[in-house]
């Protein structure tokens, strides 16, 4: 969405807006001319953040929030209510665990799940009724390629992005013809903290062979939301390609390829396949 000419500037306002991903969204959306409002847990990369890109010339105001805790989000979606409204919401916050569900801690799960399914919506829901009143505005739901799958060792993260995907196309139904549009960003594997978060194991991660850019992701994602361009937006050939084929496979192949990649004796999954 291009930054409009003339008048005030317009404000967007990127979560997990300290590393990758979301770190190129800021960088790329303060280059267009947009006013942020930067969304993060770590308040000191927020800080460096802000003083990095306030020199470009716009306005950088910095939330400190956990938004896997219903306080911080409320405190985020009270902000967008009374502040001025938005034109663009990019959803970015996000993490992965790794390991068998009946292994993992259970707080871990439930916070993934608050991440990334209760907290865009509530954030969504707060900034519509500015979007709706002047008749134009934005929201990028960054999801993933994983949400078209299921994967042992993963399990709750692939079904959170399905959610976040198919909830960002019935939003993008519910708003047709208001002037807002939106979109469910569903990249691979995309160079940034994530897999590191998850403690992968640099091998495997070499191994990669598919691997996108964050600037790429970003700046293609931007590129589509201008010219309105598909509610699911797979960046890269190859993903695109993936996804298709993953869409056309029965469902019971595909469980049976995920069963492969587990090892016969210990169920645990040889790799993890998540993007």
């Amino acid at each position: 969405m291009r930054t409009p000419s003339g008048g005030a500037r317009p404000l967007a306002l990127v979560t997990g807006a300290t590393a990758g991903i979301g770190r190129v969204f800021a960088d790329r959306l303060a280059r267009r001319g947009y006013d942020l409002l930067l969304v993060s847990r770590d308040g000191q990369r927020l800080a460096a953040v802000a003083r990095e890109l306030s020199g470009l010339g716009i306005s950088v105001e910095v939330l400190e929030a956990d938004l896997s805790r219903d306080d911080d989000v409320a405190r985020v979606a009270e902000r967008i209510k009374t502040g001025n409204p938005l034109s663009l919401l990019v959803n970015n916050a996000g993490f992965g665990t790794k390991g068998l569900l009946i292994e993992t801690p259970v707080e871990p799960q439930v916070a993934m799940l608050h991440l990334h399914v209760l907290a865009p919506m509530r954030l969504i829901q707060a900034a519509l009724p500015g979007m709706l009143a002047r008749r134009s505005g934005g929201v990028i739901n960054v999801s993933s390629v994983a949400g078209f799958l299921f994967s042992p060792g993963s399990v709750n993260y692939c079904a959170s992005k399905a959610y976040l995907t198919v909830f960002s196309e019935g939003l993008a139904t519910e708003l047709a013809g208001t002037g807002i549009r939106v979109q469910a960003l569903c990249p691979g594997f995309t160079r940034s903290e994530f897999h590191q978060r998850m403690a992968m194991d640099s091998a495997a991660l070499k191994r990669r062979r598919l691997w996108l850019t964050a600037e790429y992701v970003v700046d293609t994602s931007l590129a589509a939301l201008d010219r309105g361009g598909p509610v699911v937006f797979i960046p890269g050939f190859r993903y695109k390609l993936i996804a298709a084929l993953l869409r056309l496979m029965p469902r019971r192949l595909l469980r049976y390829l995920m069963q492969k990649r587990q090892h016969p004796r210990s169920g645990r999954p040889v790799e993890n396949a998540m993007f």
